[in-house]
């Protein structure tokens, strides 16, 4: 069965994370692919979703995949129940996934029960295009990439995350011109995909603009 997180704030749906374990949290190993804070000198964000993860007694090992070819990336990632994406910089990630051949890799692993966890960016890039990671902050940097660059395409909709009421207005004004449906999380929601079917948990109702 394929099983999709895509998170706004990682480890803040914690509860929702342990509901998908397939065996008690001390016997899962989670690749925390750390790629998206490279661009960052502090990424607190990462180091408290690490410190949930330990405290849950999660096996977490770190990994970069600036740099890595298909083949180390498969042997670096054989034997993990959870691939957990970490947020940061969305652009910089994707054009690290899409060097390292690491779409590939995940897609495989995916079809076969690895759990996909995406936290920010890192459900970004889970989705057909990463143009929303614009809506909010326009002026980011897309490191040689188009705006409406493709990315891994594990789901049919893209995701805005963070979401605050004070960025309705930009994000119904960008939905409008997307060719993509549009799901909106705060950071206490998340997307469950299994077997294709999607459906919003965590804390909140479904945000409608």
């Amino acid at each position: 069965m394929k099983k999709l997180l895509l998170t706004s704030g990682g480890m803040q749906v914690v509860d929702e994370i342990l509901k998908l374990l397939p065996k008690s949290p001390n016997l899962i190993k989670i690749a925390h692919i750390t790629t998206a804070t490279n661009v960052f000198a502090y990424a607190p964000w990462m180091k408290k979703d690490k410190m949930k993860m330990l405290e849950f007694g999660f096996q977490v090992e770190d990994i970069d995949i600036k740099g890595k070819t298909k083949k180390q990336l498969n042997k670096k990632l054989k034997g993990k129940d959870i691939i957990y994406v970490q947020g940061g910089d969305p652009y910089y990630l994707l054009k690290q996934v899409k060097q390292s051949g690491f779409d590939e890799v995940v897609k495989k692993l995916i079809s076969k029960g690895v759990i996909y966890i995406g936290a920010s960016a890192g459900s970004y890039i889970a989705c057909p295009t990463i143009e929303m990671a614009l809506w909010k902050k326009p002026k980011r940097p897309r490191y040689g990439l188009k705006t409406d660059e493709a990315a891994m395409n594990l789901v049919p909709f893209l995701i805005s995350v963070h979401y605050e009421p004070k960025y309705k207005k930009v994000i119904k004004k960008c939905a409008s011109g997307t060719n993509y449906p549009v799901k909106i999380l705060t950071d206490y929601q998340a997307i469950l995909i299994k077997n294709g079917k999607a459906q919003l948990v965590g804390k909140g109702k479904e945000i409608k603009l």
